[in-house]
């Protein structure tokens, strides 16, 4: 006898010695077991990873991470001052130093830094940094005592208007 039919024979016979039925499920699993993702969550967080930008997402300020009518307040604030760094997702605006047109002895420097993404008198923190001249270069200097509180009044002044402004519809 051949290896080949006696191998098909006792395949068979194995096969049908089986006292109970294998339940197959036809439907494509969506779960591992014991997996740390439920259904429809993804390692790249809600709603998965959307390369060509064809998913709707609710506005949440703008595509940035802090509150976009801080940021942009921060940004007209410091205008008329050279930007060293911005970044929207950080929340942090670094500038030059800076000197007024009629000073040539005193120049200063800001640092303002967005916390949260509510806008609050408590989401935005401004350092202010001067110098002045004198005759072997610049020396660190006192800032005065409300500059600092001033500036972030100025923030969140305007950016209560841009809100107001937008929710107006202007």
């Amino acid at each position: 006898m051949r290896p080949f039919p006696l191998f098909i024979l006792v395949f068979v016979l194995l096969a049908a010695c089986s006292s109970e039925s294998v339940k197959i499920d036809p439907t494509y699993p969506t779960e591992r077991p014991g997996s740390q993702f439920k259904k429809g969550e993804s390692i790249f967080g809600e709603g998965g990873l959307d390369i060509f930008g064809g998913k709707k997402k609710e506005d949440k300020g703008g595509g940035i991470g802090v509150n976009a009518y801080l940021w942009r307040a921060s940004l007209d604030t410091v205008s008329f001052m050279p930007i060293n760094a911005a970044d929207p997702f950080g929340g942090t605006i670094f500038t030059d130093w800076f000197s007024p047109g009629n000073v040539s002895d005193e120049r200063l420097k800001a640092n303002i830094i967005i916390l949260d993404r509510q806008l609050r008198a408590d989401s935005v923190r401004v350092s202010l940094f001067r110098q002045v001249k004198d005759g072997s270069g610049w020396r660190d200097a006192e800032v005065p005592q409300n500059a600092e509180r001033s500036m972030e009044d100025a923030i969140l002044t305007r950016a209560r208007e841009l809100k107001v402004k937008q929710e107006a519809g202007l």
